[in-house]
């Protein structure tokens, strides 16, 4: 069963900083892609950044600049250090992956949700 888990939310002033960490366990053999989304309340979910197996990044553009994604492979971790946050920052933070695992002899791949991690950014 895999499984992914967000740590990192909290409140923090205009301004300041933040660092998410996602992990994904279980039976996994590939994460082709790890991405961060944030829902903010009455607003649809976006995406915030990405990264893909072979190392590209993609950030949405109203967090170019000041929030960075960073993947451990080796881990199948990945972090978003959030910095110069703002108030239209303040969302649930959700880790998202695209999945190859291992159950008994059969390989599947599927698109996993963490269950969120919530951002406030408010003086």
């Amino acid at each position: 069963q895999v499984q992914l888990v967000e740590s990192g939310g909290g409140l923090v002033q205009p301004g300041g900083s933040l660092r998410l960490s996602c992990g994904a366990s279980g039976s996994i053999i590939e994460i082709t892609v790890i991405a961060w989304y944030r829902q903010a309340p009455g607003k649809e979910r976006e995406l915030v950044a990405l990264a893909a197996s072979g190392g590209a990044t993609s950030y949405a553009d109203s967090v170019k600049g000041r929030f960075t994604i960073s993947r451990d492979s080796t881990k199948n971790t990945v972090s978003l250090q959030m910095n110069s946050l703002k108030p239209e920052d303040t969302a649930a933070y959700y880790c998202n992956a695209v999945i190859t695992s291992l159950s008994g002899s059969y390989r599947s791949t599927n698109n996993y949700w963490g269950h969120g991690t919530l951002v406030t950014v408010s003086s």
